[in-house]
């Protein structure tokens, strides 16, 4: 059985992104913090991967899981874009009429709030948006409900009240897969490349190496630029990068890589799905 680390408890949206990867049947092991899955993904021992959000298409980019994917030893074999559905959740029997209070993240609260504000009901912030659904189900709470996903539901068996209650109903997030370089095979009918670089900081560097992708006919779908630590404002680029070829992507890197005081590819891999 495939075993993945993730973010968050079970019933989370990190475990709905691992099911549509690697299928309903995947094992995860939960952890509090991005770099608790980094560092279990890197263990072969312990794990086959990890999943790990890295961008929002609302909140934007998750700088710090940047960082970390830099500093590990993982490679990019994949990637998920799942559109976050949040659902309020109660026990069995319980009605609307009978919530007093509702329990989720804080994140998952501030979507919400165009339907939460149609009633009065107290607001509790809590750690996760699963352990939220976990605990109203482990205390028969009769007057508290929960705002988490419909895994989460099925999980703790509780009913959906109120599917669907997101403000924002066009909200994505993007997740990464990882895997240790010595297991990461290679992706078939890749499309899609994950890549770190810095220029010598010289006039017009960044520019030269933009050209040279454009020219390739390579689409940049993301830009982002990264200070380096201990450097008087100098800094690195991440970049993902979409073409039709590996070849075509080769000749590429083998430009930038002229252009450049360093060139580092953190995966190539198949452009996700938006489910």
């Amino acid at each position: 059985m495939t075993k993945i680390s993730i973010q968050g408890y079970e019933g989370s949206f990190h475990q709905v992104a691992a099911q549509l990867f690697f299928g309903k049947g995947v094992e995860v092991i939960t952890c509090n913090t991005f770099k608790e899955v980094v560092k279990i993904a890197g263990n072969k021992k312990a794990s086959d991967g990890g999943i790990m959000a890295i961008e929002n298409s609302i909140a934007g980019s998750i700088l710090p899981n940047y960082n970390l994917l830099q500093k590990s030893n993982l490679k990019i074999v994949g990637e998920i874009y799942l559109q976050i559905r949040q659902n309020l959740l109660v026990n069995p029997g319980v009605k609307l009429e009978d919530i007093r209070e509702v329990h989720s993240h804080t994140m998952a609260l501030q979507q919400c709030y165009d339907f939460l504000d149609k009633h009065k009901w107290k607001l509790v912030e809590k750690d996760d948006t699963a352990l939220s659904a976990k605990h109203i189900h482990q205390h028969k709470s009769k007057h508290i409900a929960a705002i988490a996903s419909k895994l989460a539901a099925e999980l703790y068996n509780l009913d959906m009240i109120a599917p669907n209650i997101q403000t924002m109903k066009n909200n994505y997030t993007r997740f990464l897969v990882l895997q240790r370089e010595d297991a990461a095979k290679p992706v078939e009918e890749a499309n899609k490349a994950s890549v770190n670089f810095h220029t010598d900081h010289s006039k017009g560097s960044l520019a030269k190496v933009l050209t040279a992708i454009a020219a390739g006919g390579i689409n940049l779908s993301k830009l982002q630029s990264f200070p380096i630590p201990g450097s008087d404002f100098k800094y690195s680029f991440h970049a993902d990068m979409e073409f039709d070829s590996l070849e075509q992507f080769n000749d590429v890197i083998a430009q930038m890589k002229k252009l450049t005081a360093e060139t580092k590819i953190y995966g190539v891999y198949k452009k996700g799905i938006w489910k």
